[in-house]
């Protein structure tokens, strides 16, 4: 059966608790990591995902080995280290973001290398990147070098900007526009796109990725708005439902994870961008945006399943 390759990191997020006592913090740990997000969420939707990345022998790489299988996300490529597990300890800005704190120097998922580059196979109909493992050798030129041998598949890309583990935004422009010639879908947050290009409209940075050859681009606006552009021409617009925001952790994985499992749900991802129509565009928007704000309602990222969709346009 035909599978969607996500590839990147894995990784724990400790997230700050209360203060119990002089000294002491309090922590929830859960797996995470923005492409095991994805990977996950694209299961938990119905569809086919597996991972690429590398995974400790430590306690909590044998966890995340663990999670990927219970949640029924292929392990064909996964590599095994005794590099240690990275750690990400996660709190709340002023404005109630999620703000990261990497421990990721040398650890299992960003010492991914060139020679770890495999071969794919006739099931992987696609290949998903983002986050900190498009910016940092070695895994960076090995995402790359993946990207490129993409073939036929459809290519996705999500910035997913991590300033805390690479804190210069010219590497990250770089890094990115090296992947442009590869990817077929843009994804990317209203604040990844202000914090890479500031000053630049939605519409501008859309125009520019489709004209290096995505078929799709989606820019994200937390609760006031994603947008979709197609390189056919087509446009759509949609307003997020309202919830009672918990917290954003993993929001803009539910919209990825979303958006990949509506694209690939026909078996053939290319053809359904070419083959959209303005209806369908904004009902996929809608999908996506309503499975990301189900996530926001809840503590971390706890993705939904399509069970919980029902109510959604293209459920």
């Amino acid at each position: 059966m035909l599978m969607f390759l996500v590839c990147g990191e894995a990784l724990f997020d400790f997230f700050l608790g209360s203060e119990d006592g002089p000294g002491a913090l309090g922590f929830e740990a859960r797996a995470g990591g923005s492409p095991f997000n994805v990977a996950i969420g694209m299961a938990r939707l119905g569809g086919q995902s597996g991972l690429f990345t590398a995974l400790s022998d430590d306690l909590l790489g044998t966890r995340l080995r663990k999670v990927l299988a219970d949640e029924g996300v292929r392990g064909d490529y996964l590599l095994d280290t005794s590099r240690l597990t990275t750690v990400s300890l996660v709190g709340l800005n002023p404005e109630g973001h999620p703000a990261y704190a990497f421990h990721a120097n040398a650890t299992a998922d960003t010492g991914v290398s060139l020679s770890d580059v495999p071969s794919l196979g006739a099931d992987v109909a696609g290949l998903h990147f983002g986050s900190y493992s498009i910016a940092v050798p070695p895994v960076a030129d090995a995402m790359a070098q993946l990207a490129a041998n993409a073939g036929d598949r459809l290519v996705s890309l999500d910035p997913n900007i991590r300033p805390s583990v690479e804190p210069d935004m010219e590497v990250w422009k770089a890094r990115v526009k090296a992947f442009f010639p590869a990817v077929d879908v843009v994804k990317i947050s209203a604040e990844d796109l202000d914090v890479l290009h500031p000053g630049v409209s939605h519409e501008a940075f859309a125009t520019d990725a489709l004209s290096a050859g995505a078929k799709l681009v989606v820019v994200t606006d937390g609760g006031d708005a994603a947008q979709g552009w197609t390189a056919s021409g087509l446009t759509a617009r949609v307003t997020p439902p309202s919830v009672k925001v918990i917290d954003t952790v993993g929001a803009g994985d539910t919209f990825q994870a979303a958006l990949l499992f509506q694209l690939m749900r026909n078996g053939n991802g290319h053809a359904a961008i070419a083959n959209m129509t303005v209806d369908g565009l904004t009902e996929m928007l809608q999908f996506c945006a309503g499975a990301a704000a189900v996530t926001c309602s809840r503590r971390g990222a706890d993705l939904p399943r399509l069970s919980e969709l029902t109510h959604l346009p293209g459920a």
